[in-house]
């Protein structure tokens, strides 16, 4: 199989890794844990470099082939279209994953502000109190 193909899958690969990691930091938030975002985006981070990578070695491969095949073959062509359908789906997944993540941590920004805001009142009440009794 020739070179591109197989990094199209590799690409779809971490895609996946990509979707699962999501996938388990939205049930994480939707419980309540919050405590390790930080090393969640960096897992996403390590992830998007290697395709970053990936990326540019399809980029070198297909430059490769054309250079020496010239044109892809119908079975290329069918594997290729087939790998991007995939890619494509991972993505529009990955996208609908963020705006969920996205959501919850407003979601517990929102909640953390109301606390906040809660506690200010009822410190202002005890103050008053503090200051009738003196």
């Amino acid at each position: 199989m020739f070179r591109a193909i197989q990094l199209l899958q590799e690409k779809n690969h971490f895609l996946e890794k990509f979707l699962t990691l999501n996938e388990k930091q939205i049930h994480k938030m939707e419980s309540g844990e919050f405590d390790a975002v930080e090393n969640f985006y960096n897992q996403r981070e390590d992830i998007l470099k290697i395709i970053k990578y990936i990326d540019a070695e399809i980029n070198k491969a297909q430059l490769v082939h054309k250079e020496v095949n010239g044109v892809y073959t119908d079975e290329q062509k069918r594997i290729i279209k087939g790998a991007l359908t995939v890619k494509d789906q991972y993505v529009e997944q990955i996208l609908e994953q963020d705006i969920c993540i996205l959501a919850l941590i407003d979601q517990a920004k929102t909640q953390i502000i109301k606390e906040l805001q809660d506690v200010r009142l009822g410190q202002r009440a005890m103050a008053g109190y503090k200051s009738k009794s003196a």
